[in-house]
């Protein structure tokens, strides 16, 4: 159960723990001895290969150097077959399969500077997103606090906006917790000064309800140039309710600020 935008911030955190990866690695052959990979190879070598047979669609190629790699102890590797589980990609569906993967890099910690911290962060962002919504034929039953409390450590820790912004929607609908719009206020602006659009959206919705209508207005209507058609459709619908009521004076201010909160300098 993950969101597009969940999945293309899973997909961002790939990107940056595996840079020097891809700068180092080979073309993909076949998994057998021509590739110099085998499942004796080093951990890395098996994630490079792994990796770029993703890439070239040979996915059950890369399943079989993941599992070799993961088995070596590869934290890289575990979250990719991990998200392969999730997803259903190259594999059967497994919800389960990927919260027990996670919950194994989550366990394993990270020491700061790791290279490993940005699996060790969407772990425990996955681990959240299980917890709060559960696994249907599992063990793994809703825990509102315990999402709450991954989505806390995420979120301070790591200062991730999407964190943050899961945990400010949890303290606004009281889930885990006491509600606490004025925590959840705060969580909103911190994503939002890094340009998350949900907290843009619900941040402005919550400002505009309070009085400050130009400015929420204009908050909401930022948010529609940052995210995606396919993901904006609550976002739109809050900007037009705020907008249908708000003042013309309050419309065409909200319209001149959002252009300056869009740009990023309104932070």
């Amino acid at each position: 159960m993950v969101t597009s935008e969940f999945r293309l911030f899973k997909f961002m955190l790939l990107s940056m723990s595996i840079a020097v990866s891809l700068a180092l690695a080979c073309p993909v052959l076949a998994f057998d001895i021509k590739t110099g990979v085998t499942k004796e190879s080093g951990p890395f070598d098996l994630f490079k290969f792994g990796f770029k047979a993703y890439k070239n669609g040979q996915k059950e190629e890369a399943v079989e150097a993941y599992k070799y790699a993961a088995e070596k102890g590869h934290t890289g590797s575990r979250w990719a077959l991990a998200n392969m589980y999730a997803d259903g990609d190259g594999v059967a569906q497994d919800d389960f399969e990927a919260f027990k993967i996670y919950s194994e890099i989550a366990q394993q910690g990270v020491e700061p500077g790791s290279e490993d911290t940005g699996f060790f962060i969407n772990a425990l962002l996955s681990l959240a997103n299980y917890y709060r919504h559960g696994i249907s034929g599992s063990p793994v039953k809703i825990d509102l606090n315990q999402a709450r409390q991954l989505y806390f450590q995420v979120a301070s820790t790591f200062g991730v906006p999407e964190a943050q912004f899961q945990l400010a929607q949890m303290m606004l609908a009281g889930e885990g917790g006491s509600a606490n719009i004025n925590q959840a206020k705060k969580w909103l602006n911190q994503a939002r000064k890094s340009g998350h659009p949900g907290a843009m959206a619900v941040f402005g919705n919550i400002l505009f309800d309070e009085g400050q209508s130009a400015r929420g207005l204009a908050l909401m209507t930022a948010a529609l140039d940052r995210c995606k058609p396919k993901d904006c459709s609550w976002m739109q619908s809050l900007q037009e309710d705020a907008f249908s009521v708000a003042s013309e004076t309050d419309r065409r201010t909200a319209i001149s600020l959002s252009h300056t909160i869009a740009s990023g300098s309104d932070n």
